[in-house]
C-alpha cells in the first residue's frame, strides 16, 4: 500500500465443504425377541419400536421444517425467498429477496454493517455445497421496495450470470419464490470515521461495492451532522467500466472525457502512448439501466457529493492513468489534517490486476499483495488503496 494511512480493511472468500462423515460403535446390538419369548413379550417389543420410529420421524419433521436462524449472521445459513429477478442487461440481472421467516433484527444488521463499510453475504449453492459472496445494494430513491419491506429485512442485489460460476448459474434459474440460504454480513473492508475522500474504480458489477461505498460513507456523515458534528462534506468520485453500452444504458459522465485509444483492460495490457482524441457527449436514451437509476439517485440524495464517470470497451473509452489522476485531486472542502483518502478498486480479477495489482493467496487466506499496475504507476503516498 502507497501510504502511511492507518485503516483496518477485511475481505474473503469462502467455500463449503462437503464432509463424509462414519461412525462406528462398540455397543453390543440389543437382541431381538427369541422365539420362545412369550406373546406378551412380544406385543410390548414391537410397542416400543413403534414409539421410538412414530418420536424419531416427529423429530426429524420438526427440524426440516423449522429454520435454522431467523435473522441473518455468521455463524449459520438463514433462509430468504426470491421476490424478483428483473434483467439490467442480457447478461446480468437485479436480485430482491425477502427473509423466509421475518425478524425485526435483521434490519439491525443490516444498519450495523452499513454504517461500518463495505460488505457482502454469501449465497450457498446447496446441490454442490459452494459458496459465492455478493454484495447487496443499498436502500436509495430509486429503490422499490417499501418501507415495510425495508423494515422486514429485504435485500437487492446485481449479479452477473457467469457461464462458468456455479453459484450464479444456479440463482439464475431458480424459480421466483424458491428460498436462497444466506450467511453473513462479512465486513470486507472498513471505512474509518474519518475518511472524506473516496475514488472507487470499478469494473462490470462492481459497481455494487461503490454504491454500498458511498452510501455508507454519505449516510454516517449525515447522521453526524444531525447530531451537530460539523465536518467538511465528503465527496465519492466512482469511475465505472464495462464492455458494453447496455450494461450502464442511460449513464452520462460528470467529466468531459479525453480519451486515449488503447487496448482494452480486458486484454491485461495497453499501450503507454497514443494519441488522443475528444469524444462528443452520449446521446439521450430513452431506456435507461437499472444501476444506473441507482447511481443517479444516490446523486440526487447527496448532491454536490457524488459524481460518476462511465467507461465503455466498444466505444473506446478506457479509464486511465490520467482519469484516476484527475479524479484524485484535492477539493478544497475536504483539505484537512485529519482527513483519509481511499482508492477502492472492484471486479473482476483482471481488472483489479491491471489497475491495482493482483490479490495473493497465502496460509489459506486471500490477502491484498503490493500495489502494482496503473495505480502504482501515479505514486499516491496519501492515499490508501484496497482492492475488494
Amino acid at each position: 500500500m502507497n501510504s502511511s494511512l492507518s485503516f483496518r480493511c477485511c475481505g474473503s472468500r469462502n467455500l463449503l465443504r462437503r464432509y463424509v462423515s462414519t461412525t462406528t460403535s462398540t455397543a453390543k446390538p440389543t437382541p431381538s425377541p427369541s422365539s420362545s419369548s412369550s406373546p406378551t413379550s412380544t406385543k410390548r417389543w414391537l410397542g416400543i419400536l413403534f414409539v421410538t420410529a412414530a418420536a424419531a420421524g416427529a423429530g426429524a419433521y420438526i427440524r426440516s421444517s423449522s429454520p435454522s436462524s431467523s435473522t441473518l449472521n455468521q455463524e449459520s445459513f438463514t433462509k430468504y425467498s426470491l421476490v424478483s429477478r428483473e434483467p439490467v442487461s442480457t447478461t446480468s440481472s437485479l436480485f430482491t429477496l425477502r427473509p423466509r421467516y421475518p425478524s425485526g433484527s435483521n434490519y439491525d444488521v443490516y444498519e450495523d454493517a452499513w454504517r461500518i463499510g463495505v460488505w457482502s453475504v454469501m449465497f450457498k449453492q446447496p446441490q454442490l455445497q459452494i459458496g459465492r459472496d455478493y454484495t447487496p445494494l443499498p436502500t436509495t430513491a430509486a429503490t422499490s421496495l417499501s418501507v415495510d419491506e425495508e423494515n422486514d429485512g429485504y435485500l437487492r442485489f446485481f449479479i452477473r450470470k457467469d457461464p462458468f460460476g456455479e453459484v450464479s448459474r444456479y440463482l439464475h434459474n431458480l424459480a421466483i419464490g424458491a428460498d436462497i440460504e444466506m450467511r453473513g454480513p462479512q465486513i470486507e473492508c472498513v471505512i474509518p470515521e474519518e475518511t472524506r475522500e473516496i475514488v472507487f474504480v470499478a469494473g462490470g458489477t462492481g459497481i455494487a461495492p461503490a454504491l454500498q461505498a458511498g452510501y455508507s460513507l454519505l449516510s454516517r456523515e449525515e447522521q453526524q451532522s444531525k447530531d451537530g458534528d460539523a465536518r467538511p462534506r465528503s465527496r465519492i468520485h466512482i469511475l465505472w467500466a464495462n464492455r458494453l453500452k447496455e450494461d450502464s444504458l442511460g449513464g452520462e459522465s460528470d467529466t468531459p472525457k479525453i480519451v486515449t485509444q488503447r487496448s482494452s483492460w480486458f486484454s491485461w495490457f495497453g499501450s503507454k502512448s497514443s494519441a488522443q482524441v475528444t469524444l462528443p457527449s452520449d446521446t439521450h436514451e430513452k431506456t435507461t439501466s437499472l444501476i444506473v437509476k441507482e447511481l443517479e439517485a444516490l446523486k440526487s440524495q447527496y448532491p454536490g457529493q457524488v459524481k460518476v464517470d462511465y467507461y465503455l470497451d466498444e466505444e473506446n473509452r478506457f479509464i486511465g492513468k490520467s482519469d484516476i489522476a484527475d479524479a484524485v485531486q484535492p477539493h478544497s472542502s475536504t483539505e484537512d489534517s485529519g482527513n483519509t483518502k481511499l482508492i477502492l478498486v472492484s471486479g473482476p480479477e483482471g481488472f483489479i490486476s491491471y489497475m491495482a495489482g493482483p490479490k495473493v493467496w497465502a496460509q489459506g487466506q486471500e490477502l491484498q499483495g503490493p500495489v502494482q499496475g496503473v495505480i502504482k504507476e501515479l505514486d499516491l503516498k496519501d492515499w490508501g488503496v484496497w482492492k475488494l
